[in-house]
C-alpha cells in the first residue's frame, strides 16, 4: 500500500491528466444559452422586446401604411408606459403562432402578446398573465332572423376541421348540421354559395371577419371561453416583470381601458 504521503499527490497528478478531457465536456454541458432579460436589465436597456402578431386583424395587423396596429399592440405600448415611462419604448417582434412560447424561452423577445391561450402543456414551459381578454367560440352569419342562440338549431354551421369549437357547438346545438372545412377560405366560400349558413369559430378571429366581410355580423354570444394572455418567461428572477405585468393588467380592466379598447376594435365584450 502506498504512504498516506502519496496519495494526494497521485490524486493531483490523475486530476491533471483528466483535464485536457474533461474541459470540452464541461462547455457541452454548460451551453452559452441567450436568456431571457429581467425586469432591471429592460430598463438598463431602455425598450421591451415584445412578440405581436401582424397579420390577425383586429389583434396585431398592418394599416395601409405598414404600421403595427389593434388590441395586443395597443397592450405592447400601454405595458411599454407602465414599466418604462414610454408607449415608444418597445420593439414589435412579429411572431409566427410556432414560433411564439420558442420566442419567450429564448431570451429573443421579453414577452408575447400574440393571441396565446393558457393550456396545462404551455404552463410547464412558460408563466401568463392574468387575462387581458376573454376569447370563445362565436357564429358569424347573413341570415336576418337569427336573434338567439335557439334559432341556429337545425341550421348548416361551417367549422374548421379538428377545431375544438366543434365540442361546443355539438353540445348547445346538438340538431345543427355541422360542415368541416379545411380553412377560413374554404368557410367563406360555402357561405357566399348557400352551402352553409353560418360560421363558427373564435372571436378574436371573427371580429376582424366582419370587419373585412361587411355582409356578416357577429352574433353577440360566445359558447366557450379561452383566456388570452402575455406569455412571460418562467424563473423566480422574473417575478417582477411578472407582478408588475399582472397588476397593470388588472388596473385596466378595473378601470375600463381595456374593455374600451376591445370595443374600439370590433371585439364583443359582455355587459
Amino acid at each position: 500500500m502506498a504512504p498516506k504521503s502519496q496519495i494526494p499527490n497521485r490524486i493531483t497528478g490523475f486530476l491533471l491528466a483528466i483535464a485536457p478531457i474533461l474541459s470540452p465536456l464541461a462547455s457541452i454541458q454548460r451551453p452559452n444559452l441567450v436568456m431571457a432579460a429581467e425586469l432591471e436589465a429592460i430598463a438598463q436597456r431602455g425598450y421591451l422586446i415584445v412578440g405581436v402578431k401582424d397579420n390577425l386583424r383586429p389583434l396585431g395587423f398592418r394599416d395601409a401604411r405598414g404600421n403595427l396596429q389593434g388590441l395586443e399592440i395597443d397592450i405592447a405600448r400601454r405595458l411599454a408606459s407602465e414599466l418604462l415611462g414610454s408607449s415608444d419604448a418597445v420593439k414589435l417582434q412579429p411572431l409566427a403562432n410556432q414560433d411564439r412560447l420558442d420566442a419567450v424561452q429564448s431570451g429573443t423577445v421579453d414577452l408575447a402578446i400574440a393571441r396565446v391561450t393558457s393550456t396545462e402543456p404551455r404552463l410547464r414551459v412558460v408563466s401568463f398573465s392574468r387575462p387581458y381578454y376573454i376569447d370563445g367560440t362565436t357564429f358569424v352569419t347573413k341570415l336576418g332572423f337569427v336573434g338567439q342562440l335557439e334559432d341556429l338549431a337545425g341550421q348548416r354551421i361551417a367549422l374548421l376541421n379538428g377545431a375544438s369549437t366543434i365540442a361546443s357547438v355539438r353540445y348547445f346545438l346538438p340538431k345543427a348540421r355541422l360542415v368541416g372545412v379545411d380553412s377560413y377560405q374554404e368557410a367563406l366560400a360555402l357561405l357566399e354559395s348557400g352551402a352553409a349558413d353560418v360560421f363558427a369559430a373564435d372571436a378574436s378571429v371573427l371580429a376582424g371577419w366582419v370587419q373585412e366581410y361587411r355582409q356578416y355580423r357577429l352574433l353577440p354570444y360566445r359558447i366557450s371561453a379561452e383566456a388570452l394572455s402575455v406569455v412571460m418567461p418562467k424563473g423566480l428572477q422574473y417575478d417582477d416583470l411578472r407582478r408588475q405585468v399582472n397588476q397593470a393588467i388588472a388596473r385596466w380592466k378595473e378601470s375600463g381601458w381595456l374593455d374600451k379598447r376591445a370595443k374600439h376594435w370590433g371585439f364583443p365584450v359582455p355587459e
